[in-house]
């Protein structure tokens, strides 16, 4: 497999089609997924995707071949979709502010509840835009809050209180559809 890979974006370097297929089909189901967590809609969602797939075939020359391919990839379709949600936003695009009340929620204090992944996409999806992106850095990227704050240039504390109220929000719709009460 990672022989084919290799092979498949050499070809992409050469800018050939059937190259850019295979580069396509093995990627766009991660890649559109992420596009779904960021974006409020699936319409926004597929404009991103497709506009940061056009990118990564205009910039596949400048992968050096070294660490995972899919992580280059996934770098350049959060910095579209962050890119995407800034102009979008005409006034500012974060609460600059950091709340040193805010109670913030411990992972290890959330109780576990199940829930269909869909449901959970469609909490995530219907954040704030603000919570919604640090959400997904930080929970599905794997980012640290000073990673996010230099990237969407806010202070960590703001990474923080956005992450915590997003965990919030999230919190309280999964409760209230399991029936239960959130102090």
């Amino acid at each position: 497999m990672k022989d084919d890979l290799e092979k498949y974006i050499k070809l992409c370097m050469k800018n050939d089609r059937g190259g850019q297929l295979k580069i396509y089909q093995l990627f766009s189901p991660v890649l559109y997924g992420i596009c779904l967590k960021y974006m409020k809609n699936e319409d926004d969602a597929k404009d991103v995707f497709q506009e940061a797939f056009v990118i990564v075939f205009q910039k596949i020359g400048q992968y050096k071949f070294e660490g995972s391919f899919e992580g280059w990839l996934k770098r350049i379709f959060i910095n579209k979709l962050i890119e995407t949600i800034n102009k979008k936003k005409k006034e500012s695009f974060f609460l600059d502010v950091f709340d040193p009340d805010t109670d913030f929620i411990e992972e290890e204090e959330l109780d576990i509840i199940p829930i269909e992944q869909e449901k959970l996409l469609e909490y995530i999806r219907d954040l704030p835009d603000q919570y919604r992106t640090v959400f997904n850095l930080y929970v599905f990227e794997k980012m640290k809050h000073k990673e996010i704050a230099e990237l969407l240039k806010i202070s960590e504390g703001t990474s923080k209180s956005n992450l915590n109220r997003a965990k919030h929000i999230l919190q309280k719709r999964i409760l209230s559809i399991k029936n239960f009460k959130i102090a």
